[in-house]
C-alpha cells in the first residue's frame, strides 16, 4: 500500500493506522473487525490490512474462535516501558514556579508516603501564605485539601489504614470533620462530591486564616500519583468558577495521564 503524505509532517496512512491502534487501547476488550471499522469510521478492508500488520508486529492478536482482535504482547511491552519512564513527581513539579506565578498562590506538591500525604515540593506565591508547613510535612487525610485529594483519588489499599485511624478520631470528635458525617457512609458521600467537582477545597474552619484548593495528578488507572495544592488567604478562590480553580485543574490535567472528571 503506497504511503501518502498528509497536510502535516506525518503520513496519512500511518496516522490512520495509529488511530486504529489507539482505539483498541481505549476499548474495554477485544472487538470484531466490523466493530473496529465502524468505531473508527473506516472501510473494513482498510482496517483489516492495518490489523494484519499489527498482528505480524505483535502489537495485536486475533482470538481463535471469535476472531476478535485485541492488543498483543508487544503493545503491552510498549505500554509498560512508557509507564516505567513516566516520572510523575518530576513531571508534575517542573512547572510549579509558573503555576505559583500564574495563580499568585503558594503551591505544594505532595505524594502518599508511609504516614500519609507528604509535601515533597514547595513554591511560594507572590503573596506567601504564613504557615508552619514545609517540605516533609504530613497533612491529614480527612480535613486538609491535600489529604482529600488522596481520599478521593488514591487507591483504597494505600490510604485505608490512615483513613480508618482518622475516622475513629473524627467519630470521637465530630468537630474534626465539620462538613461531613464521621462514618464510612459519610466519607463515601464526601468522595462522590469531590470526584464530581474534580478538586478538593477547605476554608478557614480547618486552618485559621488560610484557604486551600487541591487536585490530583492521575495515572493510567485514574488514581492519584500526586496532589497539587494552592494555598492562599482569599476565600473567593474557593468558588467553583474562580480563576484559581480553573488554573489548578488545567495544570493537573496537563500533568496527568488521564484527567479528572470535569466540573458540572
Amino acid at each position: 500500500m503506497a504511503e501518502t503524505e498528509g497536510p502535516g509532517p506525518g503520513l496519512k496512512s500511518l496516522d490512520a493506522a495509529l488511530g486504529v491502534l489507539a482505539h483498541m487501547a481505549r476499548a474495554d476488550g477485544a472487538q470484531s473487525l466490523s466493530d473496529i471499522a465502524r468505531d473508527c469510521g473506516m472501510p473494513r478492508s482498510k482496517v483489516h490490512r492495518y490489523l494484519a500488520s499489527f498482528v505480524a508486529a505483535g502489537l495485536a492478536k486475533q482470538e481463535g474462535r471469535s476472531g476478535r482482535y485485541d492488543l498483543g504482547k508487544e503493545a503491552i511491552h510498549l505500554g509498560l516501558s512508557a509507564l516505567a519512564r513516566h516520572d510523575f513527581v518530576n513531571h508534575a513539579a517542573e512547572d510549579l514556579p509558573d503555576l505559583a506565578a500564574l495563580s499568585g498562590m503558594t503551591v505544594l506538591l505532595s505524594v502518599w508516603g508511609n504516614d500519609g500525604a507528604t509535601v515533597v515540593r514547595w513554591e511560594r506565591g507572590a503573596s506567601p501564605a504564613v504557615t508552619s508547613m514545609g517540605l516533609g510535612t504530613t497533612l491529614p487525610l480527612l480535613n486538609s485539601a491535600t489529604g482529600r485529594g488522596f481520599l478521593a483519588w488514591a487507591p483504597e489499599g494505600a490510604i485505608g489504614r490512615i483513613r480508618d485511624q482518622e475516622l475513629r478520631r473524627a467519630t470521637r470528635n465530630p468537630l474534626l470533620l465539620p462538613d461531613a458525617t464521621p462514618s464510612r457512609a459519610g466519607l463515601r458521600s464526601l468522595v462522590a462530591k469531590l470526584r464530581q467537582r474534580g478538586y478538593a477545597s477547605v476554608d478557614g474552619d480547618f486552618i485559621p486564616g488560610l484557604v486551600a484548593l487541591a487536585a490530583p495528578v492521575l495515572d493510567w488507572q485514574n488514581e492519584a500519583q500526586a496532589v497539587i495544592t494552592l494555598i492562599g488567604v482569599d476565600p473567593a478562590v474557593l468558588d467553583p468558577d474562580s480563576e484559581a480553580v480553573k488554573i489548578l485543574r488545567d495544570y493537573c490535567a496537563r500533568k496527568s495521564v488521564q484527567t479528572a472528571p470535569a466540573t458540572t
